[in-house]
């Protein structure tokens, strides 16, 4: 046996150095997957606050469905054409719980403020999980490269990016927004969520560096124009969020070896030395004010005033354990609501601004309790496959590994951000699919995963 066979063999933390990946025409890919194509958008390119239930149809609007339509019917006719569907029983009992959650959102209608809007969002998540269902089908007989799938939505994310640097010249109005104490703050607006896409750049770009799946110069680069971007936002939520995904990131990797459990150690020392002399230069106030952008307790204490739409949110599912209506009962019932000394503008707030309280204020407490363990399910079973190796070959299964890491990476930072945002439940957003591409991806690898494990276990049993 050769060194390098023996070290694949004793070695369970052994990584392939792609060190000279090669991407494919990303037309090829996106023709092959299109459900990737989703989160592109396309973007509303306009300003100001958009109404969800006012029921306004313009050019975008026909453009965005246009483009889920169109996606969601060749996934559609696929699923038709198949001569057999191949799907794993975990696998389906997740799917089998969004599609429940979507009859409880279709239901919703029934008694929404705007039925016909509630309805036409309640097809369109059918629509988008016909296109999840589809991607998992076709990788279970004809896997893709998985970390094609990490790069390309890397990819997408840095093209949303360029997009919004580009459109920042043009009409700075749509992607920037100054707020009182903070100046201007680069969110991406209608054109793309920077809280999003720069972070999924960041993430992708420290987990491949860590264990060169790619150049590394090439991945310190993007992973600094993700940051920087991030940084651009000054939202807190994002930066948090942030902080504790590189962490659990930084500390997986010191599991690979003593040498990156060393690198880790002296990183914290080095971090919590720094702030030390940083609060020591400048002092503990102008530090903490610095970190909460001069805000005020009370607008910390209050989550900038989101714990004042959540409480209204739990209070009126209290009363009415069916919710308010998919996605338009809250903004109709809020404006509705007379809040005597709200600290917010009830008539600008279009929705919850927490994806868990959008669910529940969506269809209520079933509902959020569906999403909930459709969540654990999706983390347990690619955290299942993540931390050990199944039977097939060694750097196949170390790149799947790899792939559910980033992956679930991804998603505890959609989880986290999701206290301060209502996006990923929100169908037509870019949160939304982007959540759903990575749910898509865990699913598929996982769901080969488990093929591959079934056929090492027929082969044991037949020696």
């Amino acid at each position: 046996m050769t060194r390098s066979a023996w070290l694949r063999e004793n070695d369970r933390h052994w990584t392939p150095r792609i060190r000279h990946f090669t991407y494919p025409s990303a037309v090829k890919f996106f023709l092959r997957y299109p459900i990737f194509l989703l989160g592109f958008g396309p973007p509303i390119v306009r300003s100001g606050a958009i109404d969800a239930t006012s029921g306004v149809i313009d050019f975008w609007s026909i453009l965005q469905v246009g483009w889920l339509v169109l996606i969601s019917f060749r996934a559609i006719n696929r699923l038709v054409s198949a001569q057999s569907i191949l799907i794993p029983k975990q696998i389906r009992s997740i799917l089998r719980s969004a599609f429940f959650l979507g009859l409880l959102f279709l239901a919703s209608a029934a008694y929404s403020h705007s039925p016909w809007v509630s309805a036409a969002y309640s097809v369109f998540y059918f629509l988008t999980l016909i296109c999840v269902t589809e991607f998992v089908v076709d990788v279970y007989r004809n896997p893709p490269n998985w970390i094609e799938c990490l790069f390309h939505l890397r990819f997408i994310a840095l093209l949303l990016s360029a997009l919004v640097v580009l459109t920042l010249p043009i009409h700075p109005s749509i992607v920037m927004m100054a707020a009182p104490g903070l100046g201007a703050r680069l969110v991406g607006g209608s054109v793309a969520p920077m809280t999003l896409v720069c972070p999924v750049i960041t993430i992708i770009s420290a987990y491949t560096f860590l264990h060169s799946l790619e150049p590394r110069g090439r991945a310190c680069f993007i992973f600094f124009v993700g940051l920087t971007g991030t940084l651009a936002t000054q939202a807190r939520a994002s930066e948090i969020a942030l902080l504790i995904v590189l962490s659990l990131i930084a500390i997986d990797w010191s599991r690979t070896s003593r040498r990156a459990g060393s690198f880790v150690i002296f990183g914290l020392i080095a971090f919590v030395i720094s702030s030390g002399a940083l609060v020591g230069a400048f002092g503990g106030v102008r530090m903490w004010s610095a970190v909460n952008r001069g805000q005020s307790a009370e607008g910390i204490a209050s989550a900038s005033g989101r714990t004042e739409i959540w409480k209204f949110v739990v209070q009126y599912c209290m009363s009415h354990p069916q919710g308010m209506g998919y996605v338009t009962g809250f903004r109709i019932l809020f404006r509705q609501s007379l809040i005597s000394e709200s600290i917010l503008d009830v008539i600008r707030i279009g929705n919850t601004h927490n994806m868990f309280a959008q669910f529940l204020a969506d269809a209520g407490w079933v509902a959020l309790t569906i999403y909930l363990v459709m969540l654990v399910k999706v983390f347990a079973l690619g955290f299942r496959f993540a931390a050990k190796r199944s039977s097939i070959s060694f750097v196949t299964d170390n790149i799947s590994r790899h792939v559910l890491s980033c992956a679930l990476a991804l998603l505890i930072y959609f989880f986290v951000e999701g206290f301060g945002v209502s996006d990923y439940a929100i169908p037509l957003r870019a949160s939304f699919y982007f959540q759903n591409l990575v749910i898509a991806i865990i699913l598929g690898v996982s769901a080969r995963l488990i093929a591959a494990s079934r056929r090492g276990r027929a082969a044991r049993y037949a020696r």
